[in-house]
């Protein structure tokens, strides 16, 4: 038999065409599985159809192209009848996978004439999740690079647009933009075709309570699918050491002071926040010196849930008031710890905002609205200075108990032996505590008649009803701790947590306004016209002491002074005059005064003195330290 032979574009290497007869392209296949065998290098294959077309010119076959064409489309139909399963090493499942090649070199469309790279390492989905929250389906897939697989969870928006898919590239997946379009098809087609065998499972973003599911984290088959920068916090709500030696040394932590008993109650009370249909509370331990143990305290409540190191569940707080609501709402119902607050910016800490429990509304990019972000818990906080400002709302205020930790008392006595122990024994309790309350309606019950019991009581003391409502839940939390965990009944009482509480005076904005322009007034005097009409030496002039009992402040210098230290200047003259403590000209909130001879708009302010008689004074001497 004749041989012709040809280079194939490889070095040193021959192909060699065998004589083919007019039998061959009439009856037989090897004319046309020859060139075939070039079907991976599509430049040859071209070449070889152009060579052996003229071979069958040669017995007046003119139409080879078109019977190649033919022949091609009966492979095609053949691989079609054929079942072609994923073929990696170490696979979970076998997948049916239609005209992809998946093997261990990677992911290949077979579909064309040509071979095309879809991945270039072993991938595919191996779970469906769909979110109980929210009803988001997401995907988790599996990818092996190297000898080690790997997996990554992504929502289905992801993995079915090519221009969205690259981003799996910060994961590890090979996909560029060149093969994105590709990837995208082999695993939309591999998902439809293998529906029923890909195992499908619900799946959640947040902690907390989910309504006939149970309490995540701690119910079973359900996968955790939420963002990664929450994973170190989703991971650290975990049970390790010995239940009993976290008990007994929460038992003694306990023994050491009042604060020490409301920090650990109120890590438990954040859960029964929505049981008892409450709102967000703070509980802040502060001082000005270290070594009081506020930190320790601090841990001592995360370990009710999880590892107590800091960066764990404990964290640092300094981010955007979007970055506090996606935080808070992904606890949802556990309870929010900040260690050393000041370290963070504490202006952009949002006291109020955190407490409504409800983030703010935005829009998205595609014009619609983005879901609102709510959560239902405590907050926990430590740092060297109160939480609440003088000038903060009254909301912010009323739903804060502020615990000042002085040297003297330490809040928790054995730092170093505590520590240790709480590092290597955490996260028993906030699981039986919650599967006790939400186990049946009588202990959920129970919950919400003590904590009535106590609400009712504490609004018989001159506190607001939001501060009794966070003492209650505190109150509540203890003794139901010490009764289902602790075996104790060494309860926290009203006569402990009263004297952290805020009186009604201490809440009202408007009160505390008051008391500060008094101060600022007694700080300025220099600055004022004195009763016997001598004005200031030098320097600009503040107002006038008027006989009558009264402080005339110029309304310009007023609101300067006010909104400086971040009062409202109009809702303090309101509140001032609702409360007889400013003198008006009818229906206006200033009174004319003739100041060195010129008359002008002022605010007519009652001393304090004149307010307060000088026992009540005495009585109150803290307020104006």
């Amino acid at each position: 038999m004749e041989v012709r032979t040809i280079e194939t574009g490889n070095k040193n290497e021959l192909a060699a065409i065998p004589e083919f007869t007019e039998t061959d392209f009439l009856t037989g296949l090897e004319p046309f599985e020859f060139v075939y065998s070039f079907h991976n290098n599509k430049f040859m294959e071209s070449r070889m159809i152009e060579k052996v077309s003229r071979i069958a010119q040669g017995f007046k076959i003119r139409n080879f192209r078109k019977l190649y064409d033919d022949y091609l489309k009966s492979l095609q139909h053949l691989h079609e009848q054929t079942v072609n399963y994923t073929q990696f090493e170490n696979q979970p499942f076998d997948l049916v996978c239609g005209d992809w090649r998946a093997d261990n070199t990677g992911v290949y469309n077979l579909s064309g004439y040509n071979v095309e790279v879809a991945c270039p390492h072993p991938i595919m989905p191996v779970q469906r999740l769909i979110n109980i929250d929210t009803g988001i389906e997401k995907v988790k897939l599996a990818f092996q690079k190297g000898k080690r697989w790997r997996e990554v969870i992504v929502e289905k928006s992801v993995i079915s647009a090519a221009n969205k898919i690259v981003a799996l590239s910060d994961q590890g997946v090979g996909v560029t933009s060149e093969n994105a379009r590709l990837l995208v098809k082999y695993l939309s087609d591999v998902e439809n075709m293998n529906y029923d065998m890909i195992p499908e499972s619900y799946s959640f973003s947040r902690l907390g309570y989910f309504q006939g599911e149970g309490f995540v984290p701690y119910v079973d088959k359900i996968v955790f699918d939420g963002d990664l920068n929450f994973r170190t916090i989703y991971q650290a709500v975990a049970q390790k050491g010995d239940r009993q030696l976290w008990r007994n040394e929460i038992k003694k932590v306990r023994t050491y002071s009042v604060p020490a008993k409301i920090v650990i109650a109120a890590s438990i009370a954040s859960v029964l926040v929505p049981v008892c249909n409450a709102q967000v509370f703070f509980t802040h331990l502060w001082s000005s010196t270290s070594g009081t143990g506020k930190t320790v305290a601090l841990m001592c409540a995360a370990s009710v849930w999880g590892d107590p190191e800091l960066g764990k569940y404990i964290q640092t707080f300094n981010s955007t008031q979007v970055g506090q609501e996606r935080y808070a709402a992904f606890l949802n119902h556990l309870p929010l710890m900040i260690d050393e607050l000041q370290l963070g910016n504490t202006q952009k800490f949002s006291v109020y905002q955190l407490s409504e429990g409800v983030g703010r509304t935005r829009g998205n990019k595609t014009g619609g609205i983005d879901r609102t972000a709510v959560w239902a818990n405590s907050v926990i906080t430590t740092g060297e200075t109160p939480l609440i400002r003088q000038s903060d709302g009254a909301g912010a205020f009323n739903r804060t108990i502020d615990i000042e930790c002085s040297s003297s008392e330490k809040v928790i006595e054995d730092g170093h032996h505590t520590t240790a122990v709480i590092k290597n024994n955490y996260g028993f309790a906030g699981k039986e505590f919650t599967r006790l309350l939400y186990g049946s309606e009588d202990m959920t019950d129970l919950a919400r008649t003590e904590f009535g019991t106590f609400y009712k009581e504490l609004c018989k003391n001159d506190t607001t009803e939001k501060q009794a409502m966070a003492a209650a839940l505190i109150l509540t939390a203890d003794k139901l701790l010490c009764q289902w965990i602790l075996s104790s009944t060494d309860y926290l009482t009203i006569g402990d947590i009263s004297k952290y509480l805020a009186t009604k005076r201490e809440v009202s904005v408007g009160e505390r306004g008051y008391n500060y322009i008094c101060d600022w007034v007694g700080t300025n005097q220099n600055r004022f016209v004195s009763r016997s009409g001598i004005p200031p030496e030098n320097g600009e002039i503040y107002g006038v002491f008027g006989s009558d009992g009264y402080v005339y402040i110029i309304r310009s210098v007023f609101v300067r002074a006010a909104e400086q230290e971040g009062y409202n200047a109009k809702s303090l003259l309101s509140y001032f005059k609702e409360n007889g403590l400013i003198a008006t000209r009818g229906k206006h909130l200033t009174k004319g005064k003739r100041i060195s001879g010129t008359l002008v708009e002022c605010v007519a302010l009652k001393q304090q003195a004149d307010v307060y008689d000088d026992e009540e004074m005495a009585d109150n001497d803290e307020d104006f330290i």
